[in-house]
């Protein structure tokens, strides 16, 4: 049986155009993981993407998390709450860091509904533009949450190509 996905690439050019959401809890800290730890990247992977049928990684072994992980133009940062862990993002950095892709970027389903996730991309879209890149941008599709698209538009990101792919 064939599905028929729409996936949309957004992009934002300017924090000048970044719509910020507010911190939703007092307790909500961002931060970089720093060693890169693959278990982290995994577990958000695995558990995240399980019902979005994120499934491009699931064939790694450990050691291409590691490779993943190190590679000096990837940088995981994780949300947590107090000490518990609520969600994470991943950046990819052109090579001549130009540009920056929110590669992975989600939620844990018990934290939803919380306004987590717009504070979350907000602070990943701020945090590349400090780090110098011109343009940010990410692509998500109908397999991802339902309010995914609204959340990178509600930042200030448009779409800039849209296409319908089919999968088996």
């Amino acid at each position: 049986m064939t599905t028929s996905i729409k996936r949309n690439y957004l992009e934002i050019n300017s924090i000048r155009d970044l719509s910020k959401k507010k911190k939703p809890s007092n307790n909500l800290n961002v931060s970089l993981i720093n060693p890169p730890d693959f278990q982290l990247n995994k577990f958000f992977y695995k558990q995240i993407g399980k019902n979005h049928r994120w499934i491009d990684r699931l064939s790694w072994d450990d050691n291409q998390w590691i490779q993943y992980v190190n590679n000096i133009n990837v940088k995981t940062f994780v949300l947590k709450e107090s000490n518990s862990l609520v969600g994470y993002y991943e950046q990819i950095f052109s090579g001549n860091k130009s540009s920056c892709e929110i590669a992975y970027f989600g939620i844990l389903e018990e934290y939803f509904g919380k306004k987590y996730g717009g504070f979350l991309l907000s602070e990943a879209i701020k945090k590349s533009f400090v780090d110098g890149v011109q343009r940010v941008w990410v692509h998500t599709c109908s397999l991802d949450h339902k309010y995914a698209l609204k959340n990178y538009l509600s930042r200030g990101m448009k779409v800039f190509k849209s296409e319908v792919i089919n999968i088996n």
